[in-house]
């Protein structure tokens, strides 16, 4: 199959906009928990009433101080309440939010303001706020607290706003139409400067409102709740956001790591939002203790029994028998006494998961579902808004992204590129005609620069990204996606760059976990530090369990244990934790070379 669509569920008024869901939630369950907020402690519901009266008189505070519709507004914060607060306040002025990923460096932050020409910014605390003074001096600063201290702040704006009228506010939230800008969002930037996506109120509000009836099993139930932990200036957490602000599902947010899981436990959430870097920490942390505890191959008999049943449940979605007796009876065993202590890591009442952002593998979805966390695995670009596909509760493959959301069609192209159409597309990058005339095909597909095929069922799978295949001395094409997944998933191994492009072999650079590596040497009697030797004997396994998934052209030869922790900071990882492999062989280009030195 080479082009697969979903139908449109649910149309929208053209002159409708974004600020209708909440509207239309208030009027529906004013009283309703629609959100929760985490102080002194304990959590606390915001109706759909007061979320709504704080939004206008935020909103009439904006307008108070100057914006007019249309204009950029720049918000800089971590995940937490008033950044859902400022970004609605911002939608009912008329305005256009700029998102800002807290970890930005001035340079960035400098780019994004100059390029949306955002007229005021919205900063979480003070630190951010000396990074936009640097960044860019002129711009006006808004702290996002209601503490009178001087500092303009949401206080201030509230009271400058006191004056605005009922009428001059609507007029500036009803002037929007699902063809408006809505959002400028500038892409994590894996390679080059961030490019600014024009998602409109459409893409927002239709995403919305047809997720809904798309995933009813999820976000239908009455009791449905989750927390949000990933940073709010990624599309696919605004939009998801956006779902459970369209259907009434609390929502809670938290952002401080090393209080997540304590926040999981209270807040007991029924579906979580996860990128696929969290199942792998999960996983490997998991595998870790059970071997320093002496019970490693109690796990790996839970994990293989696991993986064994999600398999089967597979098997059975395609009119096979499904489980066996003894794989059910090993099953429930392991459900008594080792998977709920897995599921308790997400709270205890999570049964789905929705994965994005990155390429979860195989081996980690079948060992959730089997475990009895449901991993709903889509794909989705900033350009797409969110997913322009994904896995459902009654339609799943495992190893796939699922099918075309509501609304979508997707193709590909006779070079394997994976090109998409539909009502999440963007409207195009801000000031860049240059790049939209290469992103878009005469006939208005988006092309995503990601390989990819489609099943007989319209199911697709990733196989790699166009820029990242590799074709090495002897012309053979490569795709590293699949041996670097695979080696993310021995519990030691952090990152993973296959190397070999215009090289006579395949290759690799490989960063370990600190406290993997001091768990496992525990478990296997190993001094600390633990020997170079040692450690490169057991990362060779993980390098023959890869090799096993390709043919011999594509194996690795060798590899090369790189001193260093990928992070945020380091400019190796984009904030949703996805690897800018670019960065890394710009940084550790000597260590790459001397794989082919002899």
């Amino acid at each position: 199959m080479r082009e697969s669509s979903t139908e449109l569920l649910v149309d929208l008024p053209a002159e409708s906009n974004v600020t209708d869901l909440l509207l239309a939630e208030h009027k529906r369950s004013p009283r309703g928990p629609l959100y929760a907020v985490k102080s002194n402690g304990s959590w606390h519901d915001v109706s759909a009433e007061s979320f709504l009266d704080q939004v206008r008189s935020l909103a009439r505070g904006l307008i108070a101080s100057g914006v007019q519709p249309g204009d950029c507004v720049a918000v800089m914060s971590k995940t937490r309440y008033e950044w859902t607060l400022a970004d609605l306040a911002i939608w009912f002025a008329g305005a256009v939010t700029v998102p800002v990923y807290e970890t930005s460096s001035a340079q960035q932050v400098s780019w994004i303001l100059e390029d949306s020409a955002a007229v005021v910014v919205l900063v979480e605390n003070q630190q951010k706020a000396s990074v936009v003074r640097e960044a860019a001096p002129d711009k006006r600063l808004v702290l996002m607290n209601y503490d009178d201290d001087g500092d303009a702040s949401f206080a201030s704006l509230v009271s400058a706003g006191e004056g605005v009228s009922d009428e001059a506010l609507e007029t500036a939230r009803s002037g929007r139409t699902l063809n408006d800008v809505a959002s400028l969002v500038y892409t994590s930037g894996t390679t080059g400067m961030p490019k600014g996506c024009e998602i409109t109120h459409g893409n927002f509000a239709l995403f919305a409102v047809n997720t809904l009836e798309f995933l009813p099993e999820l976000l239908r139930e009455e009791s449905a709740r989750t927390l949000m932990f990933l940073p709010l200036a990624h599309v696919l957490a605004r939009a998801v956001q956006l779902v459970c602000l369209a259907g009434g599902v609390k929502l809670g947010h938290t952002s401080n790591a090393t209080e997540l899981l304590e926040d999981l436990a209270e807040y007991r959430p029924t579906f979580l939002l996860v990128v696929p870097r969290i199942f792998e920490k999960i996983y490997n942390t998991a595998a870790q203790k059970a071997q320093t505890a002496g019970k490693g191959k109690l796990f790996s008999a839970a994990a293989a029994t696991a993986v064994s049943y999600s398999k089967a449940l597979d098997d059975a979605a395609r009119g096979g028998r499904g489980p066996s007796l003894p794989l059910r009876v090993r099953h429930a065993l392991f459900d008594r006494v080792l998977y709920p202590k897995l599921r308790a890591v997400f709270g205890g009442a999570v049964t789905h998961t929705v994965s994005g952002a990155s390429p979860l593998s195989e081996h980690l979805a079948h060992f959730f579902r089997g475990a009895g966390i449901n991993v709903l695995e889509g794909y989705g670009l900033t350009e797409s808004t969110a997913p322009c596909t994904a896995n459902t509760v009654s339609l799943t493959k495992v190893g796939t992204v699922g099918i075309p959301m509501p609304g979508t069609t997707i193709r590909v192209d006779d070079d394997g590129e994976i090109q998409v159409n539909g009502v999440g597309v963007f409207k195009g990058y801000h000031n860049n005609e240059s790049a939209n005339r290469e992103a878009f095909t005469e006939d208005g597909f988006f092309r995503t620069g990601d390989l990819g095929a489609l099943d007989d069922d319209g199911f697709l799978k990733i196989t790699g990204r166009k820029k990242d295949l590799l074709v090495t001395a002897s012309g053979k094409n490569v795709a590293p996606a699949l041996l670097e997944e695979k080696l993310r998933e021995h519990p030691l191994v952090a990152h993973a760059v296959v190397v070999g492009d215009d090289r006579p072999y395949i290759a690799a650079l490989i960063t370990v976990d600190p406290e993997a590596v001091e768990s496992w040497a525990q478990a296997n009697g190993h001094s600390s530090p633990v020997s170079p030797v040692a450690l490169k004997a057991e990362l060779q396994r993980a390098v023959d369990s890869a090799n096993e998934l390709v043919s011999r052209a594509e194996q690795i030869r060798k590899f090369e244990l790189l001193d260093a922790e990928f992070t945020i900071d380091s400019g190796h990882l984009t904030p949703t934790l996805k690897l800018r492999k670019a960065a890394v062989l710009t940084d550790y280009g000597n260590e790459a070379d001397r794989l082919y030195a002899s």
